[in-house]
């Protein structure tokens, strides 16, 4: 049971919001919420989930936490969207800037390095606590998608996060596919120069859905 959520049994709710609609979900998760936020990196498909979240509130809190290493396509993908949809975006950094990190590391270690976890840690994990501490949501909208890794496979809809955050994921069972569909219906863009150096490899878990 969540402190934030004392009288949610989330086991039903996610069993009541089997077959519902994206939209379906968002607005039930907002019935829920005080103090809703959603998360993005400006990755593909991030422009259906805030199109579609910012649709049903507009004025939702926008927490992109920004490691300094996306492509310079990225940052274009993530002022175009954030232009269009009129978002309100608040960017969290890491607390070292990526130039001082790359001499202290020697640029950004690869998966199997001892420092990876390190570099995960400064760039995304610790950024996002910070951000989570100060802006404390009740409710977190994600992106996530089952058929992203093995580990989500195991999620559901609604799951919480350690601090008893509901962390809300409408597009869950959605395929590229189905929001290659949502993107044409809304014209909306997208963007596949991207590059996660705390992922590296597209179905591995950087930690922010497993520690967070």
């Amino acid at each position: 049971m969540s402190q934030l959520h004392p009288s949610l049994d989330i086991d039903q709710a996610n069993k009541d919001l089997q077959g519902k609609s994206p939209e379906e979900i968002v607005e039930w998760a907002l019935s829920q919420a005080k103090n809703p936020i959603i998360t993005t990196n400006f990755r593909p498909y991030e422009s259906a989930i805030l199109h579609l979240v910012a649709s049903l509130r507009p004025d939702i809190t926008v927490l992109w936490v920004d490691s300094g290493y996306n492509t310079d396509a990225t940052y274009r993908f993530a002022n175009k969207v954030i232009n269009d949809l009129d978002l309100n975006v608040i960017t969290y950094i890491p607390k070292q800037t990526a130039a001082h990190r790359d001499v202290t590391l020697g640029g950004i270690p690869g998966v199997n390095d001892e420092l990876h976890d390190k570099f995960t840690e400064q760039v995304k994990l610790e950024p996002f606590r910070r951000a989570l501490d100060e802006l404390k949501p009740d409710v977190w909208f994600n992106a996530i998608r089952k058929d992203q890794t093995e580990f989500r496979q195991g999620l559901d809809v609604l799951s919480l996060s350690k601090d008893g955050v509901l962390k809300v994921a409408p597009l869950f069972e959605k395929t590229d596919s189905d929001l290659d569909k949502y993107l044409d219906e809304h014209n909306l863009p997208n963007e596949f120069d991207y590059f996660d150096p705390t992922k590296v490899e597209e179905h591995r878990e950087c930690g922010l859905h497993t520690q967070l």
